[in-house]
């Protein structure tokens, strides 16, 4: 009789394909006149051509080149490796002028639609869930001070060994995910465990990237995060835990002073301020 799978036995490619899939489900409404296409494709494309002059890239790196792309393709990677190492640019630029808490990355791990908790509650978990016991409170308010009653603060976060429900065989559905309704004050209180640093899928194409250029594939330990209510600017962000490593060389370059917190006795508190619309 096979043995049934794990999370220790998740693949990049299985991986890259949930992340494709939940990708594709998802809405898109961004339209773009033929002017605004044509600028930002000839920059783009006009960075690479100054990219192979600089660097008189030769026809078998060419070839190489083309190679991978088609394996990022094959892989189910692209939504990965655009997250891992585009995004941070592209939060920054877009909430340039936003005012209230710091975001930062999505990843390619969110999923819409995670059980609903008022107030206080335990994000659903496995019995014997492994990892340190953490109670994560805080506040949301408007950049007035206001408090933001019944605001919604999405959680969710790899677990003690690193993998996240619905991207590795093995883990409950929904485990280590939640949505909590703030309550009349605009307060939360969520209890789980502390999630580890984790590298990123790396048996497929973006990780023979990594590879080839000497990098590592790791991510510091974080809690992912999306805050909203009406009439305000959503929030989508992580928070990283003092001191813990890959701090200063996450591989998806995406910690932000501002998001570090500081637990003592599994205990830790930060509150959201959102834009108003």
């Amino acid at each position: 009789m096979t043995a049934p799978l794990t999370e220790l036995d998740a693949t990049a490619a299985e991986t890259g394909a949930s992340a494709t899939k939940v990708f594709q489900q998802k809405t898109t409404h961004a339209t773009a006149s033929a002017e605004r296409v044509a600028a930002i494709a000839a920059d783009a494309l006009g960075a690479l051509h100054e990219v192979i002059r600089k660097h008189n890239v030769t026809y078998p790196e060419y070839d190489a080149l083309k190679a991978w792309l088609i394996a990022v393709g094959e892989d189910g990677e692209w939504p990965l490796f655009l997250d891992v190492f585009i995004e941070h640019v592209l939060e920054e630029t877009v909430n340039a002028n936003r005012q209230g808490s710091k975001g930062t990355i999505e990843g390619p791990f969110y999923i819409p639609g995670a059980p609903r908790l008022d107030g206080e509650g335990t994000l659903p978990m496995r019995e014997d869930e492994p990892g340190s016991p953490l109670t994560f409170t805080g506040q949301v308010r408007s950049v007035g001070g206001t408090p933001l009653a019944g605001a919604l603060v999405e959680i969710w976060h790899a677990d003690a060994l690193g993998f996240y429900s619905q991207f590795a065989p093995g883990l409950p559905e929904w485990n280590l995910r939640g949505a909590v309704v703030a309550d009349a004050d605009g307060r939360f209180t969520v209890h789980t465990v502390q999630p580890a640093p984790y590298q990123i899928p790396h048996d497929g194409a973006t990780g023979r990237l990594i590879a080839a250029a000497g990098w590592h594939a790791w991510r510091p330990a974080h809690l992912h995060l999306k805050v909203s209510a009406p009439g305000h600017q959503l929030i989508t962000t992580q928070l990283y835990f003092d001191g813990g490593p890959y701090n200063d060389s996450d591989i998806a370059a995406a910690v932000k002073p501002e998001l570090i917190i500081a637990p003592q006795d599994g205990q830790v508190s930060y509150d959201f301020v959102l834009d108003k619309e």
